[in-house]
């Protein structure tokens, strides 16, 4: 019997929902799931510039785990590239700090402080927002 996997930490949701090729036309084919935890590992090293260790204990993860997220993300994204291929993000096996919300009016994803009663996108004042992650 396999161990269970730990969460893996993350500091916010993807700013996108996902992402098609432009410019090919084809059947329906197949779109590929990019979970939260293998954006934050291809954010965290290519992006903001990390090493593995320092990432790792970012994500609260050990180096070879971080290292087997990070290659399953270059690999799906390379497949997507390749097959022009969908890619969508997937909440996975990850929790946040935060709570995370969207308007649904604007697309914006934000943070709110639990201090705050009203709910209110902070930038059109819509109460038309959902919660993405509850901490």
């Amino acid at each position: 019997m396999s161990r269970r996997k730990r969460l893996r930490r993350i500091l916010a949701p993807p700013g996108f929902k996902g992402y098609r090729p432009y410019g090919h036309i084809r059947g329906k084919m197949d779109h590929i799931e990019l979970l939260y935890e293998e954006y934050e590992a291809i954010k965290l090293a290519d992006y903001d510039h990390m090493n593995h260790q320092e990432a790792s204990v970012l994500m609260g993860v050990s180096r070879p785990t971080f290292a087997r997220i990070y290659e399953s993300a270059r690999r799906k994204i390379a497949m997507a590239l390749v097959e022009t291929r969908e890619i969508r993000s997937a909440s996975g096996n990850a929790w946040m700090d935060e709570s995370w919300f969207l308007c649904e009016d604007c697309q914006s994803r934000f943070t709110m402080p639990s201090t705050i009663q009203a709910q209110r996108c902070p930038l059109c004042k819509s109460a038309n927002i959902k919660a993405i992650h509850t901490a």
